[in-house]
C-alpha cells in the first residue's frame, strides 16, 4: 500500500495494537484507542503505571482491515491449500515519545472524540478552557512519529488474471456482507484485469459496486436540485445515501462520479429503488442502464420478489427492465412502478441485463 492509504487505514481504525517492552525485557502488548494528528500516531493514559515504563523504548503500532475470506473452491475444486483471506494492514515503527505540548495534546484528544463520538454532545476541547485545562495538563499523551510506515494489501497479487477474475465473479455471486466492497478493492489492485462481464460499462467508465462514506459528499451535491429531492436538507440526503442497502455508481477516467443508483431492501420480499441519476451532460451514453443493471443484480436486490420505484418522466426507461406502472399520483404526476420476479428471476431476459449498456 502507498503511504497515504496506509495512514488513512490507521486513522480510521477503531482500535490499534500497541507492542513494546519494559526495561526488564518484559513484553507489552495492548489494544488501544489512537489518533493520527499531523505526523504522529498518539495515545493517552494516566501518568502512572505500565505505560510510563515504555517511554523512550522501541514500539510497533498496527491495525488491520478484513476484506474477504476466499474459500479454497474459489480457486481449486479439490485442494484445501488455496483458501486464504484478503486484508489490508499497516504498521508504524518508532520510538515512544512523551508529548507535553498542550496544543498537540488538545488536538489529539479532540481527534479522539471526533472519531468515537462524531455526533458531538460536548463542549469543544480547547487547551485553555476551564473545563479541560486541568485534565489536559494531567493526562499522559505519548506516541510515535509517522516516519516508518509499512502498509500491506493482500488482494490476490500472487494469482493469475484468470484466477482473480474468477474470484471477483464468485465474490459478487456469493454476495456476503462486505463482498461488493471486496470486489471494488480487488479490481483497483488489478487495474489491468479485463472487466468482468457483470461490470461492463460504457468506454472510459468504471462501475463501483459499493459506494460509501468517501462518495457521500459528491453524491449529495449531484442530487441537490433534482425534483425528487427538492426541499430536502442536504444532511438528510447524505444520511439516506449512507443508509442504503445497496448503492452503486459509475466514475469516469478522471474519477468524477457520473451516475449512481441505490436501493433499500429487506433481502427477500421487497426493495425500493431511489436516486437513479446521471450527471447532466452525460446522458445518452448508457450510464443509466449500466448502474440500474448493476443495482438489480446487487446481492441485496437480486433475490427479492418485488422492486418498486417512483418516477415522473422515465417510465419508458424502466419499462425496458421489465417494470410496469402500478399507480399514478394525480397531484405529483409520479408513477409508482413495480418489477415482479418469478423464482428469483427478473422479468426480462438475463442476457439483456448482463450485456446491454448502450441505452
Amino acid at each position: 500500500m502507498d503511504r497515504a492509504s496506509a495512514i488513512e487505514l490507521l486513522a480510521r481504525a477503531t482500535t490499534v495494537h500497541f507492542a513494546s517492552s519494559t526495561a526488564e525485557g518484559e513484553p507489552v502488548l495492548r489494544t488501544m484507542h489512537a489518533s493520527t494528528v499531523g505526523d504522529w500516531v498518539l495515545f493517552h493514559a494516566a501518568p502512572a503505571g505500565e505505560k510510563m515504563n515504555v517511554l523512550g523504548r522501541r514500539a510497533v503500532v498496527s491495525a488491520e482491515e478484513f476484506i474477504a475470506s476466499i474459500p479454497s473452491y474459489f480457486v481449486d475444486p479439490e485442494r484445501a491449500c488455496p483458501a486464504t483471506t484478503f486484508y489490508r494492514s499497516v504498521q508504524v515503527h518508532g520510538t515512544i515519545e512523551r508529548v507535553d505540548d498542550a496544543t498537540l495534546k488538545t488536538k489529539m484528544l479532540a481527534a479522539l472524540m471526533a472519531k468515537h463520538q462524531p455526533e458531538g454532545g460536548h463542549v469543544p476541547i480547547e487547551a485553555d478552557h476551564p473545563l479541560y485545562r486541568k485534565a489536559i495538563d494531567g493526562v499522559l499523551v505519548f506516541g510515535l512519529r509517522l516516519d516508518v510506515v509499512d502498509g500491506k494489501a493482500k488482494l490476490g497479487q500472487n494469482r493469475s488474471p484468470a484466477e482473480i477474475t474468477r474470484i471477483v465473479e464468485l465474490l459478487w455471486a456469493r454476495g456476503g456482507a462486505g463482498d461488493p466492497r471486496a470486489v471494488d478493492l480487488v479490481l483497483r489492485a488489478h487495474p489491468k484485469l479485463p472487466v468482468p462481464r457483470f461490470l461492463e460499462a460504457p468506454d472510459g467508465v468504471r462501475l463501483v459496486c459499493a459506494m460509501g462514506e468517501q462518495d457521500a459528499d459528491e453524491a449529495t451535491e449531484m442530487l441537490r436540485g433534482t425534483y425528487w429531492q427538492e426541499g430536502t436538507d442536504p444532511k438528510k440526503i447524505r444520511r439516506s445515501l449512507l443508509g442504503s442497502s445497496a448503492w452503486v455508481g459509475a466514475r469516469d477516467a478522471t474519477g468524477t462520479l457520473v451516475a449512481m443508483a441505490r436501493a433499500i431492501s429487506d433481502g427477500g420480499k421487497r426493495a425500493w429503488m431511489y436516486d437513479v441519476i446521471v450527471l447532466p451532460g452525460r446522458h445518452g451514453r448508457g450510464l443509466g442502464t449500466a448502474v440500474v443493471r448493476l443495482l438489480l443484480d446487487h446481492p441485496e436486490v437480486r433475490g427479492v420478489d418485488h422492486i418498486l420505484l417512483n418516477t415522473r418522466d422515465a417510465q419508458g426507461f424502466y419499462e425496458r427492465f421489465g417494470f410496469r406502472t402500478r399507480t399514478v399520483s394525480p397531484g405529483s404526476r409520479l408513477s409508482e412502478m413495480i418489477l415482479e420476479r418469478t423464482n428469483g428471476k427478473v422479468g426480462v431476459p438475463s442476457s439483456y441485463l448482463l450485456a446491454s449498456v448502450d441505452g
